[in-house]
């Protein structure tokens, strides 16, 4: 098949950070980007994660007993974040091309520290309900965005290591949220008056309100609408020398009937839509259904149950990490069956549940393998829509949307807090969506080499 991406990987080892054929300038130019871009969005990665997906830790450190809450208002607080994410997102598929990406990113990440501080001081369901769908509706542009600066600046060769790099960012997080909220548990716990699980709402804030200043300073913005603190004109010069017959495609984004009709009609939204699709419901980590087995045990503090969280994640950032460089060494298909055959074994185990505890200790800790399926999934993507810069920026947002409005009533559906921790409804799922994204990749490869 002969595409964009095969081409540039020819005679490159998979030890190569760069092309046989990048020149000096352009090397140079790549090395400053990494710099720039994958510090950050790790960074971002990481800070967003912890602030979307604390409420898991809080829940079993004292919340759900302090607040009388109970049933599944856990996943009810879980669904409200994605639903502010859905809405969210949806000015982000008009902005993205018409207003400076380091602008965008630093701005609604500063909405979603202030919203994660003031859980500190929640008291009913409902005032955290509301703060929770401010969070995911502020925390909406962060991954689509982050993913159209990549494709700006990196050819299709170039994205799927990079990716794995910013995506360590998910599984660091949740080894660090269950650090950060097993050491106020045992260290902060009645200081000031507040609980514990208060104090790790003020403690990731402070870590947020940083991290959002320094974008509007590190963030590189797009080629045609560059941070230029760092990017200067002989940046874009070797940049679209680098890029070739892709560079033209870098125009400000202009929107039309046309352009949306376009986008409609063609295969790629709806391809894209259903793989999208497919990994979200193979991807079982989001549910803390490790967390709460570890509850369950009744054999460990508070404490140790969030310290002991942090195992699965630890190895998930190895794991994202090999997957996505595998997408980068040895073809995209190659990935998906990696990441999805350990997916596989992992929520078959879960499904079965009566196996030895060390089966479940094994599946817990291995199920972060699909979590590298979305370099994989949107650098496809990236790759599929390069030749318009605006129906990129469009169609990366409204997959995103559409799956995240098919995880917000799944998630009750299927994991549903009252089903803790056996999830026999949603593992079954998630076996199920492996096993079939690692077929319907094919069908996206079929479709693809038809394009090029």
């Amino acid at each position: 098949m002969v595409s964009v991406e095969n081409e540039a990987r020819k005679g490159r080892g998979p030890w190569q950070w760069f092309a046989p054929t990048d020149t000096k300038e352009e090397r140079r130019l790549i090395l400053k980007l990494d710099l720039l871009i994958l510090p950050y969005a790790f960074l971002m990665f990481w800070v967003s994660y912890i602030d979307g997906t604390n409420i898991s830790n809080a829940w079993v450190s004292g919340l759900s007993d302090d607040l009388g809450f109970h049933g599944n208002q856990l996943v009810h607080f879980q669904t409200m974040s994605t639903v502010g994410q859905i809405i969210g997102q949806i000015p982000s598929a008009i902005f993205f091309s018409i207003l400076p990406m380091h602008w965008i990113v630093p701005g609604t990440q500063l909405g979603w520290g202030v919203f994660t501080l003031v859980q500190f001081r929640a008291q009913t369901y409902g005032q955290l309900m509301a703060y929770r769908f401010m969070i995911g509706f502020f925390e909406a542009s962060l991954f689509p965005g982050i993913w159209y600066v990549l494709g700006s600046w990196y050819r299709p060769d170039e994205i799927g290591r990079r990716a794995g790099m910013f995506q360590m960012g998910l599984p660091f997080a949740a080894l660090t949220a269950g650090l950060v909220q097993s050491g106020a548990s045992a260290n902060l716990d009645g200081v000031n008056g507040l609980a514990g699980w208060r104090w790790m709402f003020i403690i990731v804030s402070i870590m947020t309100f940083p991290t959002a200043f320094l974008g509007f300073f590190i963030w590189p913005g797009t080629p045609t609408m560059p941070n230029k603190i760092w990017i200067k004109e002989k940046d874009l010069a070797v940049h679209r020398k680098h890029f070739g017959a892709m560079a033209k495609n870098h125009v400000k984004g202009k929107h039309s009937w046309a352009l949306w009709k376009g986008i409609f009609l063609d295969w790629k939204i709806w391809t894209f839509t259903i793989y999208n699709n497919l990994l979200y419901f193979s991807d079982p980590q989001p549910w803390s259904g490790y967390l709460l087995w570890l509850k369950s045990l009744g054999r460990y503090s508070d404490a140790k149950v969030n310290s002991l969280s942090a195992t699965a994640p630890g190895v998930g950032m190895l794991l994202v990490l090999v997957i996505n460089s595998f997408a980068d060494w040895f073809g995209r298909p190659v990935a998906v069956l990696v990441a999805q055959g350990m997916n596989a074994i992992s929520t078959l185990i879960l499904i079965i549940w009566d196996v030895p505890e060390a089966a479940k200790w094994y599946a817990f800790n291995t199920y972060y393998a699909d979590v590298g399926m979305n370099g994989v999934v949107f650098s496809y993507c990236q790759d599929a829509c390069r030749r318009n810069d605006t129906e990129r920026g469009i169609i990366v947002v409204v997959i995103n949307i559409i799956a995240q409005i098919f995880r917000a009533w799944a998630g009750n559906l299927m994991f549903a807090t009252v089903d803790a921790p056996r999830f026999q409804k949603g593992y079954g799922t998630c076996f199920a969506a492996a096993i079939s994204i690692m077929g319907f990749t094919y069908y996206v490869r079929y479709l693809y080499a038809r394009q090029e």
